[in-house]
């Protein structure tokens, strides 16, 4: 079976749990995820099997959706709320959905991040999470990641023990930490703050409403039917139409002339009428070509 399984991870497992139970489902080696979910966050996890492996790096750039909520008066060591506290203040301030949202809206666009030590990112082939455990902060470059939506989500303000916590949806670009992002918010406040709730509601194409939990997936007669086609997760790359002379060449993984017409995106899908070819990229030595990224035989 060749196609994307769009996944509903449930807390408590991590991406590769998820990845190990659905080999076991579909007896299959080849099958892989589409962007790291921590085990305690729920949320649409897509699921490439058997051909579809092929675009799991392209399913992992699209931008990812979260509803996220902060806490503000409290910091941890691993910025959610499964750490240890590391930072606490009153929250003396009356916010109101005014202030916040302002103070969200400056956070649209691209921004920097230093990721947490408590993250997979590896500095001289040692993750952080690591050198966290050894007790040991080590100097993290900054990244630039991109905010593209950013809301306050109304009548979620809530103020309880000299505590606020608030929630949010945001759309964002591969390689942002919510939990980082909290903290930086929490920061334009004035307080130290964490991430206290997270969910994936959104990646690329996929969204919750089209996704399965793993009991509907059990209980399926025919696993076949839960799969999206593969061109549902590079449905963001433009298109170039060949005919079927050319499909053959394509199929055989050959350089092709670029067309007069360049598609919209750099790569980009190569398609016979409704069928999911290949992936294309300009030549990066030879401006009059393009060569292919990964092939569907």
């Amino acid at each position: 079976m060749d196609g994307i399984l769009p996944l509903w991870k449930p807390k408590g497992l991590t991406s590769h749990d998820c990845v190990f139970k659905i080999r076991k489902i579909f007896q299959t080696k080849k099958v892989g995820h589409t962007g790291t979910l921590d085990p305690e966050v729920e949320g649409v996890l897509p699921i490439c099997i058997g051909q579809a492996t092929k675009i799991v790096p392209f399913l992992t750039e699209t931008r990812k959706t979260y509803s996220a909520e902060i806490t503000l008066g409290t910091a941890t060591e691993t910025e959610d709320r499964y750490g240890k506290i590391i930072e606490e203040a009153n929250v003396l301030d009356e916010f109101s959905s005014v202030d916040i949202k302002q103070v969200l809206s400056s956070f649209h666009g691209e921004i920097k991040q230093i990721p947490p030590m408590y993250s997979a990112v590896k500095i001289n082939g040692k993750k952080l999470y690591e050198y966290a455990r050894e007790g040991k902060v080590i100097e993290r470059p900054q990244r630039t990641v991109a905010i593209h939506h950013i809301q306050l989500c109304e009548g979620s303000i809530n103020k309880s023990s000299n505590r606020l916590s608030f929630k949010f949806d945001v759309e964002c670009s591969k390689g942002t930490y919510i939990r980082t992002l909290c903290v930086d918010i929490g920061k334009e406040l004035g307080y130290p703050a964490h991430m206290s709730g997270l969910v994936r509601t959104k990646t690329g194409c996929f969204d919750k409403d089209n996704t399965y939990t793993f009991e509907e997936i059990n209980q399926a007669t025919d696993l076949a039917s839960l799969l999206e086609p593969i061109v549902k997760g590079v449905e963001d790359l433009s298109v170039y139409y060949v005919d079927e002379h050319i499909k053959k060449k394509v199929l055989n993984g050959q350089k092709l002339n670029l067309p007069d017409l360049l598609p919209a995106t750099d790569p980009f899908r190569v398609q016979y009428h409704d069928e999911l070819l290949a992936i294309y990229k300009s030549h990066p030595d030879d401006k009059q070509l393009m060569k292919p990224v990964r092939v569907f035989n």
